[in-house]
């Protein structure tokens, strides 16, 4: 294990010392782009933080990169990287579609279940046909699981935040919210819903830092890989991931 973590060490040490060991050579300045979706990305004027956040800049900080961060809603996110704007994306499940724009460099994120949220008893989910004939609240530009995401019977509405869609089954227009575990407690403990949560789930995936393809930062893939199993081995990723699911809702 010792040899283990002094090969990181050096292997880290490369382009840190590249970056930051000279008057001449700049530090990589990376665009992050993120959607606002507590606790996994907060991102306001003065805060940038939630679990995703932590965790990547614990791995930039190693590699002695300068990120800025850039939000917006999580399908206007996949436009900037399609037009440049942005160098990374934290935490979006990895697609045929997303393959053709993002290198999935390293699956640093937790699964997480994908729940069905109601308020009315008559649209708790206990198998899948339960949602044929609801309305159904989906993030704008979200993936959850094939089956879900490709069948054209099923009736959804989308929003560009958590937060809207779970108001929108607040106010009767939509019946079931689909949200990941941790965003989908977070949203109705701030919101304070009575909402609850159906028998039905789905197991998560994990999900990934992912770099445009066209993006500078792409030649670092193997320091980022070697960085986040530093965290790891350290300690630092456990620690940061127990801390968000020790504050979440139960």
């Amino acid at each position: 294990m010792g040899r283990i973590v002094i090969f990181l060490l050096l292997l880290l040490a490369a382009p840190a010392m590249a970056q930051r060991g000279t008057e001449t050579i700049e530090p990589l300045v990376v665009t992050v782009g993120v959607n606002h979706a507590p606790p996994y990305r907060i991102i306001e004027a003065d805060q940038k933080s939630g679990l995703y956040v932590e965790i990547f800049e614990e791995i930039a900080d190693l590699l002695g990169w300068q990120v800025h961060y850039r939000e917006a809603p999580f399908r206007r996110v996949l436009r900037m990287v399609s037009q440049g704007e942005v160098d990374i994306m934290l935490g979006p499940l990895r697609t045929d579609a997303r393959d053709e724009q993002l290198e999935f460099v390293a699956p640093a994120f937790p699964p997480e279940r994908r729940l069905f949220f109601y308020l009315n008893d008559t649209h708790r989910i206990e198998r899948y046909s339960d949602l044929y004939g609801k309305r159904i609240g989906v993030l704008e530009g979200a993936r959850y699981f094939n089956r879900f995401d490709n069948d054209e019977n099923l009736m959804k509405e989308s929003a560009p935040r958590y937060e809207n869609l779970m108001l929108m089954m607040a106010r009767g227009r939509v019946d079931v919210v689909i949200a990941p575990e941790l965003v989908g407690l977070y949203t109705v403990r701030q919101l304070d819903l009575a909402a609850r949560v159906s028998p039905f789930f789905v197991p998560g995936e994990r999900s990934w830092i992912a770099v445009a393809k066209d993006s500078p930062a792409l030649a670092y893939a193997d320091d980022i890989r070697a960085a986040l199993k530093l965290i790891e081995m350290n300690g630092t990723h456990e620690a940061l991931v127990l801390k968000y699911l020790e504050n979440s809702p139960q």
